[in-house]
């Protein structure tokens, strides 16, 4: 009697667990060898040894030591980083089993500890691979959340300790749209920036951040004789509601504005079940004016975003700079 596809596809599910389980065990362990190899640099150096050059000497002798035995992994530099790495994480129990050492490199590299245990809640709650930490550390998205939000509720988001209930919590201005491959010199229709978003849609759900899915395209809405499309549909199940994006590859105007009020006022009364929240939309353009948004929105809207699309990942210096720009606003609002 043959089995049935049921029982063959659990006994494959089973294989390929207990595959990932053991390349997890295994690197853990590699990660906790470093880890001790790192603390034993650490406190050799300090067994009373007070010259500066002593820690120099050390990782130079215990390279050419292990090096010619055991690899590569064991050269100058790597050692450095296994004593930085004990330096950072100076406790061995609290080393998350979900994160690799590659992983671990890219976290001991950032200084601040607010920011460093940001990255370390989110990628283990998204299971972010290394390349996925490390294109969210190189296009900011932590000093990003900062633009409108304080590091308290961004971090009490990423842990889960807070759930988001507003829009400016979880939508960035900017988004960060390098993977798109578009040059930001080209000109381009918006049909093809969104063809470009649906192509990468994987990246653009890990730049959107907790909770999206992706629900429509070019959503069709029939008003009395007129149809209209809706570029892109997305659900946020943290904040229990539809988000919509309209892309503009120009600078927004006011009937943009208008045309998405138009979209989300037709979601909060035809789509919206009695239990979920406000439909939010985004409008992704390539360049904003924050005072046209303010006096074409109500005074009390909390559903209309726009967010300024860039290209290209920002360096340390823009992302220093919209913080700082950020930071005098809210100033000259108090006074």
């Amino acid at each position: 009697m043959l089995a049935n596809s049921s029982l063959i596809s659990e006994i494959k599910n089973i294989i390929s667990q207990s595959r990932d389980n053991a390349i997890r065990s295994v690197d853990y362990q590699r990660t906790l060898m470093y880890w001790h190899i790192g603390q034993r640099i650490f406190e050799e150096e300090q067994n009373g040894k007070e010259r500066a050059e002593y820690g120099t000497y050390l990782i130079k002798y215990l390279s050419e030591q292990l090096q010619p035995e055991f690899g590569s992994g064991f050269s100058r530099r790597q050692l450095e980083k296994y004593r930085q790495f004990y330096r950072v994480f100076p406790i061995a129990s609290a080393l998350r089993t979900q994160l690799n050492w590659t992983q671990y490199k890219l976290l001991t590299s950032i200084d601040d500890e607010h920011k460093r245990e940001y990255y370390i809640a989110e990628s283990v709650k998204n299971n972010w691979s290394a390349r996925q930490l490390e294109r969210q550390i190189n296009s900011s998205l932590y000093e990003r959340l900062l633009l409108s939000n304080d590091k308290e509720s961004v971090l009490a988001i990423a842990k889960g300790e807070m759930i988001p209930n507003e829009p400016s919590q979880i939508i960035k201005d900017p988004m960060v749209l390098e993977f798109l491959g578009l040059k930001k010199e080209s000109a381009y229709y918006e049909k093809d920036f969104e063809q470009a978003i649906i192509t990468n849609l994987q990246d653009f759900l890990l730049e959107l951040g907790n909770g999206f899915s992706f629900v429509a395209r070019q959503k069709r809405i029939h008003l009395e004789g007129d149809d209209f499309f809706i570029d892109l549909v997305f659900y946020n199940r943290l904040m229990q509601c539809f988000v919509i994006f309209e892309i503009k590859t120009h600078k927004l105007t006011h009937e943009d504005l208008g045309q998405l009020q138009m979209y989300v006022n037709y979601y909060d009364r035809k789509e919206k079940l009695a239990h979920e929240n406000k439909t939010i939309g985004i409008l992704l353009c390539a360049e904003k004016n924050n005072a046209l948004v303010k006096f074409t929105l109500p005074e009390n809207n909390e559903s209309i975003l726009a967010s300024k699309y860039q290209l290209y990942l920002p360096t340390e210096s823009q992302i220093l700079e919209a913080l700082k720009i950020d930071l005098d606003e809210f100033n000259n609002q108090k006074n």
